[in-house]
């Protein structure tokens, strides 16, 4: 008997977490953190697992919305197995330290006292029980090696993958974890099986995201060039903020090369905190996954200007600049939102944004605002500004579209599609386009908390 069971609190993007029974060897894919949610609200709802300990734990890559409750997870299950990609682990690690400082000083500012969840030192203690694999080893895993697991480049940020996993009765499942089947600027696209697989978890992220039929990654970096190049040159600072993980190396990389090709000024680059560190681990691995450009090193070809030291005077932003900074959302207390504070009524300064903005963020609000009109960066209280400052957005996701989603699913021809990580509106839309496309599978959207029973 094969059953799969959502442990995500809400069917949504959020904190992923998900139980797959394959004939009594017990299962969990990935151990999410809500980014929308604090406290215990913002964990998976771990006592559905029951009082049985998982066989073995499977984390798809170092987002804190896969792997952000994982040392939670294994400290109410010690014996159980976790398996990730050497990437991943290396990653994974800085990005749950980082997750300490942030929940340590939520309950310092906001008066959270569940954070945090763990601390430095427990940390370290559960990575020492994390198990490296590589992508395309089979490997065995249940206490008498039941399930044949083996893990799959998922093209969506450094040692991201895939889980497929096959039962001893023969029946097939993948697990996409984040997936981008086209390649990035460093990360070459995702290489998943194209045929056996029975039951596809599929991730519906771009679900409700319909991308022009004229675009080009080609054309969106074009256009990005020449944004920060008129800014520079009307003498203003650009604004460009990301996400520490996976967008910060893109975007690095792409700056550099439009200096090299001389689509931009040679300006300054300011670049720092959790972004730099993770950066040097991009740096450290160069050699040993898999690239766009081998043996490429950032440090290499960059030259950055340091940000400040936490405690320190908060960055001034000067004309000529280019800020490069986290956090991608622009939360309150962090570098993208002090700069914007800065720059938002100067109309000769741009924020150009690069990747995905919850409506309900400082960054979600700025792009719903039109020109000219108040916005209010602060949660609570704060100053409303004129928005006077130039805003773009450009598409450089590390998520499949929907239509690559809907066309991958379609070669594969499983029995069953399980949709998962997407808004509602996004998992129908998708659900709908697959039935279509797969008029004899059974597509289904797992609510939390309700096993579906998958043979």
């Amino acid at each position: 008997m094969i059953t799969f069971t959502n442990l995500s609190r809400t069917a949504e993007i959020g904190s992923n977490c998900y139980m797959v029974d394959m004939d009594g060897v017990r299962i969990i894919l990935d151990s999410g953190m809500h980014p929308k949610k604090e406290g215990h609200e913002a964990q998976p709802d771990f006592s559905l697992i029951g009082a049985a300990t998982p066989d073995t734990i499977f984390v798809t890559h170092a987002h804190l919305d896969h792997i952000g409750t994982l040392p939670v997870l294994q400290d109410k299950h010690p014996s159980a197995e976790v398996i990730m990609t050497d990437a991943t682990a290396t990653v994974g690690l800085a990005m749950l330290h980082n997750s300490v400082n942030v929940m340590t000083a939520k309950r310092v500012q906001e008066g959270l006292i569940e954070y945090p969840f763990y601390t430095h030192p427990e940390l370290d203690y559960a990575a020492r029980c994390w198990m490296p694999r590589p992508y395309g080893a089979p490997f065995r895993i249940g206490r008498r090696g039941d399930v044949l697991a083996t893990l799959h480049d998922a093209g969506h940020i450094l040692g991201s993958c895939g889980v497929e996993l096959e039962s001893v009765s023969g029946t097939t499942i993948l697990y996409t974890g984040d997936v981008q089947f086209d390649h990035q600027t460093i990360i070459p696209g995702a290489k998943f099986p194209e045929s056996g697989i029975d039951i596809l978890i599929m991730e519906c992220t771009h679900g409700l995201k319909d991308r022009p039929a004229e675009y080009t990654r080609a054309a969106e970096l074009r256009r990005f060039a020449a944004a920060i190049r008129e800014t520079l040159e009307n003498d203003g600072a650009v604004l460009i903020p990301v996400f520490a993980l996976g967008k910060s190396q893109c975007l690095l990389r792409e700056l550099a090369r439009f200096k090299e090709q001389g689509l931009i000024p040679d300006a300054p680059l300011y670049f720092g905190g959790l972004s730099a560190k993770v950066t040097a681990l991009y740096d450290k691995l160069a050699d040993e996954t898999p690239r766009m450009e081998p043996g490429l090193r950032l440090r290499d070809i960059t030259e950055t200007h340091g940000l400040p030291k936490q405690g320190k005077a908060p960055l001034v932003a000067s004309p000529g600049n280019i800020y490069l900074v986290s956090s991608g959302m622009m939360s309150e207390h962090t570098v993208s939102h002090n700069i914007a504070e800065q720059i938002v009524t100067h109309p000769k300064d741009a924020i150009l944004f690069v990747g995905y903005s919850d409506p309900d963020s400082p960054a979600g609000k700025i792009k719903a605002t039109p020109h000219g009109e108040q916005v209010r960066l602060r949660e609570k209280g704060g100053q409303a500004y004129p928005l006077n400052c130039r805003v773009e957005s450009f598409d450089f996701s590390g998520h499949a579209t929907r239509e690559a989603l809907v066309d991958y699913a379609r070669r594969l021809a499983p029995k069953k599609v399980l949709l998962v990580h997407g808004d509602p509106e996004a998992m129908e839309w998708m659900r709908g386009a697959i039935s279509a496309a797969l008029p004899e599978a059974d597509i289904l959207i797992p609510q939390p908390g309700k096993p579906c029973r998958l043979d």
